[in-house]
């Protein structure tokens, strides 16, 4: 199995599959229109795969991953109004959310994916290089088991 890099950490790659009875719902949380646009293409080019909303603001976040209706949240970490650091504390101190958290972001610094992991996210992505990662996680948790 493949692993992320984390200095001292290892983080797997791709998630324990689940028997999957609905397809797999994904949120995105994203400022930018051109990176939402391109991100969601990509998305929904795979099988199994639905985006179940987006949000470009911390307070649309905090609605929408707070509705619980999402499988995999992939959440930058600039937004328009707020920012995803925020979003993510709050959403793993709800205990409702039990879906898979990836940060994908353009800061991708040491601080900010330390951070992030120790907010909750289950994955830290790079916008400048790791898109076609982040794309692999979604088709990997979308695959029927």
């Amino acid at each position: 199995m493949e692993t992320q890099s984390l200095g001292a950490r290892t983080q797997p790659y791709v998630p324990a599959r689940k028997s999957r009875s609905h397809p797999l719902r994904v949120v995105l949380v994203e400022d930018s229109e051109r990176i939402l646009t391109h991100l969601a293409e990509q998305l929904a080019a795979i099988e199994n795969v639905c985006i179940a909303g987006t949000a470009a603001t911390e307070a649309q976040a905090l609605r929408l991953l707070g509705e619980g209706a999402w499988d995999l949240a992939i959440l930058d970490l600039q937004l328009k109004e707020g920012n995803g650091l925020r979003v993510l504390k709050a959403i793993r101190e709800d205990t409702r959310a039990s879906g898979i958290i990836a940060v994908f972001t353009n800061y991708a610094f040491p601080q900010y994916r330390n951070r992030s992991l120790e907010l909750g996210a289950d994955y830290f992505f790079d916008k400048a290089r790791e898109l076609d990662r982040i794309v692999a996680l979604a088709g990997a948790m979308a695959a029927p088991s």
